[in-house]
């Protein structure tokens, strides 16, 4: 397995190595990864302008309540099938509006036609809803519809992404990350290997003072100002909180 950098949220992907045949090379922070990855009930976050960067028939994803679906092998599946035109309009977005908020299945209407009771269809049929009238191409062996399949589950999204500044005091150089406001900080230090692959040898800091890595941002009182700035009307990038890493070798930071 290897990690996949996609938007910063090293997701995970088995595929082929050259570089790493064992849990055993990768660094301890990707170990910590791979350990709690494991773990039946994580789920690793994702924001919206991560979604959409997966728009296309060869990836696709989409979101609905607050969970990310990867779609690609559902695609994959039914190419060429006019059930996908829907799928693919929306693919990188939210599709909660498709469903019924209690049932979790497609919503339904009146059918003007024939007064019964339908899928509610705005955007035309997609694949795994029934068509209106009985017909002999319908296949029903397919089992669990996608949209109840948690295998296509890949995450969950972010009901509120903020910004931060990484300053790292090694190199002086800095990079601003969208990140997930429920995610606790070793999940952003994931984040940052993309950018700095020793990011487990560093300690993090906000105004000096040591971050617990397993609470979030807010837990470590880096408070979300953007609502606030927002009612000044500043406008809620205008102030980005900055949190500094420090190199555990460097023998100069006190």
């Amino acid at each position: 397995e290897t990690l996949c950098n996609c938007g910063g949220c090293l997701a995970w992907h088995t595929r082929t190595s050259s570089t790493r045949t064992s849990v055993g090379q990768y660094s301890e922070v990707e170990r910590r990864i791979v350990k709690k990855r494991s773990s039946s009930n994580w789920m690793p976050y994702f924001t919206a302008s991560e979604v959409a960067q997966h728009n296309v028939e060869d990836d696709c994803w989409v979101s609905f309540f607050g969970k990310v679906y990867d779609l690609t092998a559902l695609i994959k599946d039914h190419k060429g099938s006019q059930l996908l035109v829907p799928i693919l309009r929306f693919a990188g977005e939210d599709i909660t509006h498709w469903f019924d908020e209690k049932t979790k299945e497609p919503k339904t209407c009146i059918d003007d036609v024939s007064g019964i009771v339908t899928t509610y269809l705005p955007y035309g049929r997609f694949v795994h809803v029934p068509p209106l009238e009985p017909t002999t191409d319908w296949a029903t062996d397919f089992g669990t519809p996608w949209w109840k399949n948690e295998h296509f589950c890949v995450g969950k999204l972010s009901q509120k992404p903020r910004l931060i500044k990484i300053v790292n005091t090694l190199t002086t150089h800095d990079h601003t990350l969208e990140v997930a406001s429920e995610e606790t900080l070793n999940e952003i230090q994931s984040r940052y290997l993309k950018i700095n692959n020793h990011a487990g040898s560093y300690t993090w800091k906000r105004m000096k003072k040591p971050l617990d890595m397993n609470k979030t941002l807010e837990q470590n009182g880096v408070k979300d100002q953007s609502d606030e700035l927002n009612k000044l009307g500043i406008g809620e990038n205008a102030y980005t909180p900055t949190l500094h890493i420090y190199f555990n070798d460097d023998l100069t930071v006190a």
